[in-house]
């Protein structure tokens, strides 16, 4: 028979793995595990309509109002939709997965920007308020992610190109992207772009006129597969340029 130190000391394992057990809950609390290490770009530039959210904000008549509350990809509780009208206005998962990873700070060096090409004047103004209601984390908005590491002198957000009104058009290869180029200073073979290409293939011409942007189709909405796919496209890409 073991003495009492003995088995203490034989349950000292199977307390230390108890400790290390947490409920699925309490794992997906917790910022995830830093990402693999490879070249990242310095702009990652995101679609809105059909790649970020859905649905269409040209569809909406309607600012948003009602905010919409859920779990948050396991994160805890937040704002996970705003209603405009009837309709409800919400983040695609792989957009989530890419937010939250953004915020954990997996991807050091990275800042996020926008373009998109709302068609209406209503259009930007509902998806611009929508940003600052839809949460990543709790207490933690889109807009608040999408903004932050900048440091804009007249609080103008300007890595968020939304619209086609001018000086903006409906080609992002044309205003969008020379836009961003000029106000972040980022080269385009820095960039990689995600956009659902679904009415105007704005990866192929963005890949055209804009050379060196890495782009990354997400025709159904961005998936955690498509967000995981547009990296390791730049990478690779990064590492040929390197090698040529």
């Amino acid at each position: 028979m073991p003495t009492p130190a003995r088995a203490v000391l034989a349950l000292l394992p199977l307390l230390h793995g108890a400790a290390a057990i947490r409920s699925p809950r309490a794992r997906a609390a917790t910022p995830r595990a830093a990402a693999p290490r490879m070249r990242l770009p310095a702009l990652c530039v995101l679609d809105l309509d059909m790649c970020v959210w859905s649905p269409e904000m040209y569809e909406l008549r309607e600012m948003p109002g009602k905010a919409v509350r859920g779990e948050l990809n396991g994160r805890g509780a937040g704002v996970v939709g705003v209603m405009s009208g009837a309709a409800q206005i919400t983040l695609h998962r792989g957009a989530l997965v890419a937010l939250q990873e953004v915020h954990d700070g997996l991807y050091p060096g990275m800042r996020l920007a926008v373009a998109s090409s709302a068609d209406t004047p209503l259009a930007e103004q509902i998806g611009r308020a929508a940003m600052r209601v839809l949460e990543a984390l709790p207490g933690v908005s889109v807009y608040d992610v999408l903004t932050r590491g900048w440091d804009w002198a007249d609080g103008e957000a300007l890595n968020l190109q939304i619209g086609r009104q001018p000086p903006l058009s409906s080609d992002k290869s044309r205003t969008h992207f020379p836009t961003l180029r000029a106000v972040t200073g980022v080269p385009y073979d820095q960039m990689l772009f995600f956009d659902d290409s679904l009415w105007s293939d704005h990866c192929a011409m963005v890949e055209r006129n804009c050379p060196g942007v890495v782009t990354q189709r997400t025709p159904r909405g961005m998936t955690e597969l498509e967000w995981r796919r547009g990296l390791q496209k730049f990478a690779e890409c990064a590492a040929a340029s390197k090698e040529s």
